[in-house]
């Protein structure tokens, strides 16, 4: 108990952690109850009743607890638990058979009990007692079942005593189940005492009458669902007229409305209802407190279902039904009450002997209801009268009536009384039914006292003389119903007759003929009575009356065969031990019932013979007991001759055994009969013989059965039962006679089990033969013990091993009654079996070996047994908490594996082998290893600690065996190559250190037989990796295993010649256990995430590169396919069965079917995989990819004819262009993540890794996101590369910043022309480098200007595949890291502003602002910038003389620097024109200010006016520079252009910064948290000096936005603290300070992504292309692009661009700045005369600059989009004309005029065929040199017929220290092949 309580402690706690609520209280309140049902134990002062209820409890408890927590079953004995060693393993079953169907189906009570408990009754007319009748009501046949309950109620409606509780509840006792039906009621009659009217006015009057109130009805099926006591309120009807209250209750049943309504609209009875079930005594032990606090009990009319001996009942109802009287004179009808009395035989009343029901004591008389003014009143009332049986005779029951008057004095006036005897002369009582009694007048006066003067009188009018004239002419009458439940009082005369024969000896014959027709109850009540009569009559006149006497006797014992007495059994045992007193009887008995069983034979009709038959064991029992009383009587006379009776009997029934017949003949029938009584005689006969004597008897009497019988004959089924009650008598029991008798019941045994029938039967009787063999307490075992063993097993064990075999291999049968009795045959031969060999010794199992004379039958035998067990292994054996009975099975398994082997290796080795002998040894050995019931981990220590203790660990034993037998197998091992190593590797698997120590040594040894077969071991790696992963994904496995698997092989194949093979293998193997652990405890996790999908990426990787496990391969596919449906990762899914996809071809070769995949053809699958690739590629918007799988399904329908496939496909394609044109896409973040640590999984541990964020996800969430994927990892708080120690540290660490892509297919990004939500899948897919850019300062930091040592650490990170891919993240194969010098730094920021402020100006002016603030911000802190100086910092960092001295080779860096400084002031003014153009008016002042800060800051840089040619175009740099534009520019630019375009409003995604260079000095922990600021916040911000482009310190955020809200592009909100901090050099991609975010311009591989601006590798200016081709200007161009990335185009509104023929541009690398810039285009080149476009007025301000505005009535497709230009896409890759250098333009460009439809088709054409980019798809992508793969014709990319006029860039390489050596050598980029497959990409 107190160890339970300990056990279920621990998880009852778990119970709560679990949210288990319900279970978790309940165990809590029976954990208390079991306290202290203890405690009370324990202080040892409970009777012993009590002790044996309490300990009842504790178990009830105990085992239902174990069953809520899914506990074992205890097997207990008389509440005591049960070792399974001390009683036989079938006795075992037994006892957890019976607890397990006792738990399993509970016996539904064949009693039921209805409680009562009146409460109020609430109504608002009272003010009179009540008085309130219960009882239960069949409304089928319309009579009252039970009696009735009585309740009295005060004038508030409250019960009269409440202090009494029995005088308040009832127990309704003794309801059958036939009685809990739909039409049995709870009917309630009330009735008020007081006044004859309800509204009568107080008077004078103090009599009180009963009068009728109201009813309630409710039917007994509507408790049936309530468990616990229930209040309910019932309705109280009353009846229209008050003739009808005899029978409201039926009215009410029946509804007829129009007889009763509610007796008031709140009045209700209020009472509690409960249903209990089982007998009285168990209630009493389940309800204690009900019984104690007092309860009273009313009785059912008449008997319950079973009546019980000494059940003392004595109760006369009487039902007053109706009257008719006569007015008497009086004008109106009486209101008549009657009084009843009962008077003894002197007359006196009998006090208290007169009950209206039970709840009340017993009253002197009774007065009924008055119902007023009627002369026919029906009361329909029941009374009791409980008189006591020895006042019966004489007693009468007299009625008064009286009429009540109704005036004042209210007088209750005598006029007539009837009287009923309750005992006739006779004896009998009176008969039950309806009496008419005579109603005999008389006066108020008149004197009743002397009852003998009217008790001459008639009573009844059925009982009147015929010439009582007078009183047949009596009209008035008076009817009453009776009804006797007596167990002493009789009404029936032949029974009377019977029991006084001696009165009437001429009557016996009658009387005896008459007792079958009598009923049983009556019978029985006068058992003992009826006994003695019969005996006496027996004893008086035995010659003459033997046979009727013998016939009555039979028919009184048969009677008690019946369920209703048969209580009554140990009646008449008691009666034939202790008052039989027939002597001489016995003679007439064994006469009789030999002269019976001798007509048997010819007799024609069997009926009566079996009857006799079938009481023939009391029989016995009267005839033994006979004998007895006569020996003790004479000493002991004519002991021989009572034998020789005896023997002659039973001669005479070996006879009528022995008779034959055919088919089912009566005599067989009654064989049959006798055969079922033949057991219950052993007993009596053991009493008078010896026991070899009666065994004799039974041997030879079974033995006289026919010996041949039909199967399907009742006499073997019912000759088995026979057997088996043999079997479990007090006769086998003896061992002297069971020697004699277990040779009949195992031949019958033997052959019923060989022919597969009554197995049931067979195993009852199998059970009780071997739980009575038990050994000697200290082990030993007699000799006749084991001789009987013997018996049974040389007779029985083959034949029981195939029956289990046949059992087990049957289906089952369909009835679950079947099923159950099916499981139950099964588990009973199991015990059998069990039993039998647990009592095999060594001596048995010799015998039993050596009786096998071929091997082959040797060899069937040991086949039988290991099936056998392996069938007794199976879970679905036993129930699941069976454990006990588990733990026996398998330790006698394997005691018998342990003998058996011994006879397989004698006899089946070496010549002899048979491998299938062996194979089943060792499969059962396997799994009889990996049972549950044996795998100790999983148990608590408690159990852990009691099996170990009684059994040790068999898996250890076995495991030992498995050792020895492999050992001796020697060159038979290569039979077991490689069958048997998936099962030893489960074996191994087990995490028991002892049995992995001795079974993983097998591997070596298999690996060295297998060497030696063929020279390699190449099946053992096959069968080891194949069964690896399934048991790894069980939950098999663990670190220990691997290290130990890795460390014992090592070890083994030291010194073998196969060394270096070996290694590989194990290194092999040991590999994938570390990818199988990894991804089961990935799996174990609930929620998608990165990991689970990473480790499945991780061991896909490996089965396919390492293993080449094509079907592992697939499998793990699919596995990843459905984690990606699961976490909505749509384009990864799609890429995943990619890879699927390109193992199959368009062949039709026939396909399997497998795993979801139908049988198919190669074709079909290869299609349906394309269309379920093609929708997850919409899904996750990643249309591109989804367009060629498209065309290759088209080209497949195309070329089958398949036109409707084909249309259906051409139409998906085209939704899909729809799609990339129409809808929005999310532009990812991306974000570097380094795993540092030993406790990371093996695919992370110390691995950096790329990751594609989520929609909207920001780098805060992103760690968030990793934090709750990694709980127990620590967030490193900088971005340095790690050392050893974080590397080799038990623990693990995160370290996590955002990183920028660099996309690869330039071609497209830099073309003009293509809208952006075109260029946006080229910005993010297919990506294969990602670039981290960390301030820092490099030697001594000069505090008044941090800018001259200001560098940036650039690192660029290559991943093995291109994202997004198969997985959302992908491992870095190599970093690179180069350093950008403070000058080129300042080169970048400066053109990242220079494009920032000309994006914003145009958004200004196409009105995609919706306000003009982040214009107003960006041009304050530009100019404004006070504090920090400005431009002027960088004046004083570089053009001094001692920089310019120190640094020679910066000079073309340091003109560069100027030319865009010069290149912001004029941006700046043109920007202050556009802004003074939209300017609102509160805004005025300040662009006031931010003009006359522009001339202050002009005049810092030496600027005092424009040249003219400065003043017309934005791009006056004389040097020529390759980044500064000379084209035209549309004039939809101008401050005024933009009145001509439709006002539309676009989501602003710019993000570039307006900080000074100070802040890329800022600490680079802010790259982790990822803080980044609000553009709805920047909006706001007043305009503030400190936003200048060379802001101080203390500047504010680096982000100046758009218009538009930031959530355009999902940026999170931040915390007001971040919003001014300076430490923003580790913000995300976007938010970074600009010097951060774009590439050098120097650096060909360091190149910004699309929104970034191009680098200086390519060409700067292109002076022959027109503004309205380039899509995306780089940040010298005048070209004011918009910075927006996702708005909707313009390009339906859009002409095409007019643009002359391009030459081609020449091919060659560069190696310097100076070498790019000798080699670009000049700008001076051009001739305005080349253009035919008109000048136009050269003055900012009246917005007509040929560089910033054109004529041209409409926009570009892109230019008009509001799509960020901040890419590498030069202007110079789009078409134009290279002028050569050095040559400057004199004067402004004219704006291009629009030309003629002729010139527009000649010009633009080759321009547009020249400019085509090939289909956007992930086939575009860097060359893979771990994948040189073919791209499939269907996915390859047509050739260009006429190529592009643009010559390739040239490139430019920074070294690591940043120093441009014009004689390096240029690194040009390998071109790449394209690879042939997708998800390669």
């Amino acid at each position: 108990m107190t160890s339970t309580l300990r056990e279920w402690g621990a998880m009852w706690k778990q119970l709560y952690v679990k949210n288990e609520g319900d279970l978790f209280h309940r165990l809590w309140h029976v954990m208390n109850e079991i306290l202290d049902l203890r405690r009370q134990v324990l202080v040892g002062h409970l009777t012993h009743d009590r002790m044996k209820d309490v300990k009842q409890h504790i178990t009830a408890r105990l085992d239902w607890g174990n069953e809520q927590l899914c506990l074992d079953l205890v097997p207990r004995r008389e509440f005591s638990m049960v070792d399974p060693d001390e009683i036989s393993v079938t006795e075992l079953y037994r006892l957890m058979e019976h607890r397990h169907r006792k738990k399993e189906t509970a016996t539904p009570a064949s009693t039921h009990h209805l409680f009562v408990h009146v409460k109020s009754l609430m109504s608002a007319n009272l003010g009179e007692e009540l008085e309130v009748f219960f009882h239960i009501y069949d409304g089928r046949e319309n009579r009252p079942l039970s009696e009735r309950f009585f309740v009295r109620l005060n004038k508030n409606g409250l019960p009269k005593w409440p202090e009494k509780t029995e005088r308040q509840c009832t127990l309704f006792v003794d309801l059958g189940s036939s009685d809990l039906r739909k039409d049995v009621y709870i009917v309630v009659h009330i009735i008020r005492i007081g006044r004859m009217g309800a509204g009568e006015k107080k008077n004078t009057c103090s009599v009180q009458y009963r009068r009728p109130f109201g009813c309630a009805v409710v039917s007994i099926a509507d408790l049936l669902t309530a468990d616990s006591k229930d209040d309910h309120l019932l309705k109280v009807y009353a009846c229209n007229t008050e003739i009808e209250w005899y029978q409201i209750h039926e009215n009410i049943i029946r509804k007829a409305n129009s007889r009763y309504n509610l007796s008031g609209s709140n009045t209700g009875l209020a009472v509690a209802l409960q249903l209990l079930h089982g007998d009285i005594d168990q209630l009493r032990r389940e309800y204690m407190g009900l019984f104690t606090r007092g309860v009273c009990i009313t009785k059912k009319l008449g008997f319950s279902d079973i009546i019980m001996p000494g059940e003392m009942r004595n109760d006369l109802y009487m039902t007053l039904e109706k009257g008719e009287f006569e007015k008497g004179g009086k004008s109106v009808a009486r209101n008549v009450e009657i009084t009843v009395y009962v008077l003894d035989a002197d007359g006196q009343i009998l006090k208290g002997y007169v009950a209206a029901g039970s709840g009340e004591p017993g009253a002197d008389e009774y007065h009924s209801l008055v119902l007023y003014h009627n002369n026919s009143p029906r009361w329909a009332e029941q009374i009791k009268l409980p008189i006591p049986v020895d006042m019966f005779r004489g007693s009468h029951v007299r009625f008064e009536f009286r009429h009540c008057s109704t005036k004042d004095k209210g007088e209750k006036k005598l006029f007539g009384y009837s009287f009923v005897p309750l005992m006739q002369e006779d004896g009998r009582t009176l008969p039950d039914g309806t009496h008419e009694l005579i109603i005999h007048k008389c006066e108020e006066n008149a004197s009743l006292a002397d009852c003998s003067r009217y008790l001459k009188l008639p009573y009844s009018k059925a009982n009147l003389p015929t010439n009582s004239l007078t009183l047949k002419g009596n009209k008035e009458s008076f009817w009453i119903t009776s009804f006797l439940c007596s167990t002493k009082l009789t009404q029936n005369g032949d029974m009377l007759d019977l029991l006084k024969w001696r009165a009437h000896p001429e009557r016996i014959n009658d009387s005896l003929s008459k007792l079958k027709e009598i009923d049983g109850s009556e019978i029985v009540k006068f058992l003992q009575d009826t006994l003695d009569t019969l005996f006496g009559i027996l004893d008086e006149s035995s010659q003459r009356y033997s046979l009727k006497v013998f016939d009555s006797l039979v028919h009184i014992i048969n009677l008690l065969q019946d369920s209703k007495f048969q209580h009554f059994k140990p009646v008449m045992d008691t009666y034939i031990e202790s008052h039989f007193a027939g002597a001489l009887s016995y003679r007439d008995l064994i006469k009789v019932l030999k002269w019976y069983v001798d007509r048997i034979v010819e007799a024609e009709h069997q009926d009566h013979i079996q009857q006799v038959l079938k009481a023939s064991d009391y029989i016995f029992k009267y005839i033994i007991q006979s004998r007895r009383l006569f020996s003790l009587a004479t000493g002991g006379q004519n002991e021989e001759e009572f034998r020789a009776c005896i023997l002659e009997l039973f001669m005479s029934i070996r006879f009528f055994l022995s008779q034959e017949s055919k088919g089912i003949s009566p005599v067989t029938q009654t064989q049959a009969v006798f055969l079922r009584t033949f057991p219950a005689i052993y007993s009596e006969l053991l009493k008078f013989f010896t026991v070899r004597d009666v065994a004799g008897f039974v041997r030879e009497t079974l033995a006289s059965l026919p010996a041949v019988v039909q199967a399907d004959s009742p006499l073997e089924a019912v000759k088995l039962q026979c057997i088996s009650k043999t079997v479990e008598s007090q006769l086998y029991i003896n061992p002297e006679s069971r020697c004699i008798l277990l040779p009949v019941v195992l031949r019958v045994l033997h052959t019923c089990l060989q022919e597969q029938r009554d197995l049931v039967m067979c195993a009852r009787i199998f059970t009780s033969m071997l739980s009575l063999i038990k050994k000697e307490e200290n082990g030993t075992v007699e000799p006749a013990v084991s001789e009987e063993v013997e018996l049974i097993v040389e007779s029985l064990l083959e034949v029981l091993l195939r029956t289990i075999l046949e059992i087990s291999n049957r289906p089952q049968p369909a009835g679950p009654a079947m099923r159950l009795q099916f499981q139950d045959v099964t588990g009973e031969f199991v015990a059998c079996l069990l039993a039998l060999l647990r009592h095999m010794s060594d001596k048995h199992y010799q015998k039993l070996l050596q009786a096998y004379s071929s091997k082959d039958d040797l060899r069937d035998f040991l086949l039988h047994v290991f099936t056998v067990f392996r069938i007794l292994i199976r879970p679905e054996m036993f129930p699941k908490d069976w454990t006990v009975m588990r733990l026996v099975t398998n330790n006698v398994i394997i005691t018998t594996v342990l003998y058996l082997s011994d006879a397989l290796r004698k006899n089946f080795l070496n010549d002899k082998f048979d491998y299938k002998v062996w194979d089943s040894y060792f499969y059962l050995s396997v799994i009889f290893i990996n049972q549950p019931c044996l795998q100790l981990e999983s148990f608590s220590p408690s159990k852990r600690k009691k099996i170990l203790e009684k059994y040790g660990d068999m898996r250890v034993m076995m495991g030992c065996e498995i050792f020895s037998m492999w050992q001796n197998l020697g060159e038979h091992k290569l039979n077991f190559i490689p069958a048997m190593i998936g099962p030893f590797l489960e074996v191994t698997l087990v995490p028991q250190p002892d049995l992995r120590n001795v079974m993983i040594p097998i591997f070596h040894d298999m690996m060295d037989w297998e060497q030696r077969r063929s020279g390699n071991f190449k099946q053992v790696e096959a069968k080891l990796i194949d069964k690896l992963d399934s048991l790894m994904s069980e939950g098999k496995g663990d670190e220990t295993y691997r290290e130990l698997f890795n460390s014992i092989l090592l070890k083994k194949i030291e010194r073998e010649t196969w060394r270096e093979s070996g290694i590989s293998l194990i290194a092999t193997v040991t590999r994938l256990m570390e990818r199988l652990l990894d991804y089961r405890d990935c799996m174990k996790l609930g929620e998608v995430d990165g990991k689970k999908i990473g480790c499945t990426v991780s061991l896909l990787n490996f089965y396919k590169t390492e293993l080449n496990k094509e079907e592992m391969y697939i499998r793990y596919i699919h596995k990843l396919y459905d984690l990606h449906l699961k976490a909505q990762n749509y384009t990864e899914a799609s890429y995943t069965l990619l890879l699927y996809d390109e193992l199959l071809e368009w062949s039709d070769r026939p396909l399997r079917e497998f795993l979801n995949y139908p049988m198919q053809s190669e074709w079909q699958r290869k299609e349906y995989l394309h269309l379920t690739i093609i929708q997850n590629f919409d899904r996750g918007k990643c249309w591109e990819n989804g367009i060629i799988l498209c065309r290759e399904l088209a080209d497949q329908y195309e070329s089958y004819y398949d036109y409707r496939n084909l249309s259906k496909m051409r139409m998906m394609e085209a939704s899909l262009y729809d799609k990339i044109m129409d809808q929005q896409r999310l532009e990812p973040e991306f974000f570097r993540v380094g795993f540092y640590g030993k406790k990371f999984p093996f695919f992370l541990r110390n691995k950096e890794f790329v990751c594609r964020g989520h929609d909207y996800e920001r780098l805060e969430a992103f760690q968030q996101r990793m934090l709750n994927e990694f709980p127990h990892a620590i967030a490193m708080q900088h971005v340095n590369q790690p050392d050893q120690t974080i590397y080799q540290a038990d623990a693990q660490y995160l370290q996590i910043y955002a990183v920028t892509p660099i996309p690869e297919s330039q071609d497209v990004l830099q073309r003009d022309g293509v809208p952006d939500n075109i260029k946006s899948f080229y910005k993010f897919n297919h990506i294969w480098k990602f670039r981290y850019d960390r301030p820092f300062h490099k030697g001594t930091k000069d505090k008044e200007n941090e800018f001259k040592s200001l560098w940036v650490e650039r690192t660029t990170l290559t991943l093995v595949q291109s994202l997004p891919g198969i997985s959302r993240w992908f491992e870095v194969e190599k970093r690179e890291l180069v350093e950008v010098s403070p000058l080129e730094n300042a080169i970048e920021v400066i053109e990242n502003k220079n494009l920032q402020l000309r994006t914003l100006i145009t958004q200004c002016q196409s009105r995609q602002m919706q306000n003009i603030n982040p214009l107003t911000m960006c041009l304050n802190g530009v100019i404004d910038a006070a504090v920090n100086g400005g431009l002027a910092r960088y004046q004083e960092a570089f053009f001094v003389k001692d920089y310019i001295m120190n640094h020679p080779e910066d000079g073309d860096k340091i003109g560069r620097l100027r030319e865009l400084m010069f290149e912001q002031a004029h941006i700046l003014e043109y920007g202050l024109a556009v802004h003074e153009k939209y300017v609102p008016q509160d805004m005025r002042p300040l662009h006031k200010k931010l003009v006359d800060q522009f001339h202050l800051m002009k005049s810092s840089l030496g600027i005092q006016e424009f040249p003219a040619y400065v003043r017309a175009s934005p791009v006056p740099f004389t040097n020529g520079s390759p980044r500064t534009y000379r084209n035209s520019v549309p004039s939809i630019i101008s401050p005024d252009a933009g009145r001509g375009v439709a006002r539309r409003s676009y989501p602003a995604v710019n993000r570039y910064s307006s900080s000074s260079l100070s802040s890329q000095a800022s600490n680079e922990v802010s790259n982790i948290t990822g803080q980044s600021e609000s553009s709805d916040e920047v909006f706001n911000m007043q305009p503030s000096p400190s936003t200048s482009s060379l802001s101080s310190n203390h500047s504010a955020s680096p982000n100046v936005t758009s218009s538009a809200p930031s959530s355009a592009r999902g940026s999170p909100q931040m915390a007001e603290k971040h919003k001014h901090s300076r430490e923003n050099a580790c913000l995300s991609p976007r938010e970074r300070p600009v010097s951060a975010i774009f590439s050098n311009p120097l650096d060909p591989a360091q190149r910004a992504p699309a929104h970034q601006i191009g680098d200086t590798t390519l060409p700067r200016s292109d002076p022959n292309l027109s503004a309205p081709d380039k899509v995306r200007p780089t940040p010298s161009s005048w070209s004011l692009d918009s910075v927006k990335e996702r708005a909707p185009s313009f390009s339906d509104n859009v002409s095409k661009p007019i643009c002359p023929p391009i030459p081609p541009r020449p091919q060659h690398p560069a190696s310097s700045t100076k070498n790019t810039r000798s080699q670009s285009p000049g700008p001076m080149s051009r001739s305005p005369q080349k253009t035919a476009m008109p000048p136009f007025t050269p003055s900012p301000t009246e917005c007509q600059s040929t560089s910033l505005v054109s004529n041209s009535p409409v926009l570009s497709g892109s230019y008009s989009s509001g799509i960020s230009s901040l890419s590498r896409c030069s202007v110079s890759e789009a078409s134009g004309t290279e002028l050569p250098a050095g040559d400057h333009l004199p004067h402004p460009l004219p704006p291009p005029a629009p030309l003629p439809n002729s010139i527009s088709s000649s010009s633009d054409e080759p321009i547009r065929r020249e400019n085509k980019t090939p289909p956007p798809y992930s086939v575009y992508e860097r060359n893979n040199p771990r994948r040189p793969v073919p791209l499939p014709h269907s996915l390859s990319i047509p050739p260009q017929t006429d190529p592009p006029a643009l010559p390739p860039k040239p490139h430019q390489i920074r070294t690591g220290s940043m120093k441009l050596d014009g004689n390096a050598d240029p690194r040009v980029p390998r071109p790449r092949p394209l690879p042939r497959k997708v998800s390669q990409l």
